[in-house]
């Protein structure tokens, strides 16, 4: 899917968790300081460096809204902000519904600029846009066979993602979940990504302390970044240009 057909020359950027609360009453700045006004940190950073004709990749827990009306106030929100922009699924992503009914949601309130990575690629002239949630990796604390049924779907909907990138283009997994920790470096994520030559994982989903522990960095031959908005001070990442 070439969802950016026409755009040349432009930088792709990542940054995920943002957990907008503008369509309900769940303010972030319970969980520290560092979240006091972090809407209006996130607007002002994001306009100072993303341009219109810029792609930023959203990996996961967008807005705190359980159902997508309620979470208009979130999308306007993005909406005005510069670039196209790409959303993928996170744990907390309560509103997320099927593609065709987020497509629909899109079209009716002139999202032109927003799109939804599930079971597909999204490619630009440059690179290919493959990913998924992901899930709790096998070794994690108290996992159980619930997890491991989800976990393997996730492996499905990401090689499904993968496989309709084109072959020669540079495929670059975005993913909710962190795909590595430091108790599980191999596992059928990181398999999976290296039988499709993919050199650039970006991930979410951990915050302040955790965020310590992430694993970042070449790592056998995959470059891992961590994008989660409080851990990079909620200032979107260039990956590319």
């Amino acid at each position: 899917m070439n969802f950016f057909a026409g755009s040349d020359c432009v930088a792709l950027y990542a940054i995920s968790d943002l957990h907008l609360p503008l369509g309900v009453d769940k303010p972030m700045d319970i969980f520290g300081k560092n979240w006091e006004n972090y809407v209006e940190k996130l607007r002002d950073n994001w306009q100072s460096v993303v341009k219109p004709e810029d792609i930023v990749v959203l990996p996961g827990d967008f807005s705190w809204a359980t159902y997508i009306e309620d979470a208009k106030k979130d999308f306007d929100f993005l909406h005005e902000l510069n670039g196209k922009k790409i959303l993928l699924k996170g744990n907390h992503d309560y509103w997320w519904e099927t593609l065709k009914k987020m497509k629909n949601f899109a079209e009716e309130n002139g999202y032109d600029d927003i799109s939804f990575l599930q079971n597909i690629c999204i490619e630009s002239n440059e690179f290919a846009i493959c990913g998924t949630r992901g899930w709790n990796l096998p070794t994690a604390p108290n996992s159980k066979e619930k997890d491991r049924k989800i976990y393997e779907h996730e492996l499905i909907r990401l090689e499904m993602s993968l496989s309709a990138a084109s072959e020669n283009s540079v495929k670059i997994v975005f993913l909710h979940y962190p795909p590595v920790t430091k108790n599980c470096i191999n596992n059928e994520f990181v398999s999976l990504m290296k039988k499709y030559g993919v050199k650039t994982c970006v991930y979410g989903h951990l915050h302040a302390n955790s965020a310590g522990s992430a694993m970042t960095g070449m790592i056998d031959g995959i470059n891992y970044l961590l994008v989660s908005c409080d851990y990079l001070g909620f200032m979107p990442v260039k990956l590319s240009e």
